[in-house]
């Protein structure tokens, strides 16, 4: 079968696609990996094709968080300073064929978000920048250590320029929600295209039941977290005294 692609005027199109676009986590999920691919299709007659680059940014789910700064009191760390931002995604990954300074500037990156120094987490609040920015910072690192954001240039595989695809780890601690996994085609340094595709990450089974009943029902849920613990706790008690 052979499969056509027309464009429109002088303007690129992205033909986008994920696999699996619903990652479904079970109790003995380690972790997965996104496949986004595609095809770019030229106007006719289009003499840059050669340095077009590809950009797949990852995100989702959006959440408020507050990250607390550590201090070490008289040899006691303690919670100290705080910020609070009011959309952090809870994962952020951006793959791309080249380094995302080799690809645009930083006014572009700013814009369509690409990459850890351009994420727009929207402060709650009047802060000054400084803080700002080593509140961010402190953020970025530690979701960065929990392979939660992460930067892979280089990445992307772009063939005859015009077939592409990225492979984005997705780690045992990822978040469940709605993701959007958008895709750009930036050629010297402008973007030309870009498609969004929507993923969901889900729990199935006894962790959704769970999950589901702590967020619907927190008195349900509390008391049969204290009932289970009481249980444990007398059976490990009982089992010690027969040793």
């Amino acid at each position: 079968m052979c499969v056509l692609f027309f464009t429109v005027g002088n303007t690129p199109v992205l033909v986008t696609d994920c696999s699996p676009d619903q990652v479904s986590i079970r109790g003995d999920f380690n972790g997965a990996q996104l496949l986004c691919f595609g095809a770019i299709t030229y106007p006719p007659g289009t003499r840059n094709r050669d340095r077009a680059d590809i950009v797949v940014v990852l995100k989702g789910p959006t959440e408020s968080i507050v990250v607390r700064e550590k201090q070490q009191i008289a040899g006691i760390w303690i919670n100290a300073a705080s910020s609070e931002f009011r959309s952090a995604p809870g994962y952020y990954a951006v793959a791309s064929s080249r380094p995302i300074e080799e690809i645009v500037d930083d006014k572009t990156a700013d814009i369509y978000e690409l990459g850890l120094d351009h994420l727009q987490l929207s402060p709650a609040g009047t802060i000054d920048s400084k803080e700002l920015g080593r509140f961010t910072q402190g953020l970025v690192d530690l979701n960065s250590r929990g392979q939660l954001y992460k930067t892979l240039p280089e990445s992307v595989g772009i063939e005859d320029s015009v077939l592409y695809q990225a492979r984005i780890d997705l780690p045992a601690s990822v978040p469940v929600g709605e993701y959007s996994a958008e895709t750009f085609l930036i050629i010297d340094g402008r973007v030309e295209a870009a498609e969004i595709k929507e993923i969901t990450i889900e729990k199935i089974g006894m962790g959704r039941f769970i999950t589901n009943l702590s967020q619907e029902n927190g008195f349900i849920y509390g008391l049969l977290a204290v009932l289970i613990s009481v249980i444990l706790g007398w059976a490990a008690g009982y089992l010690f005294r027969k040793i």
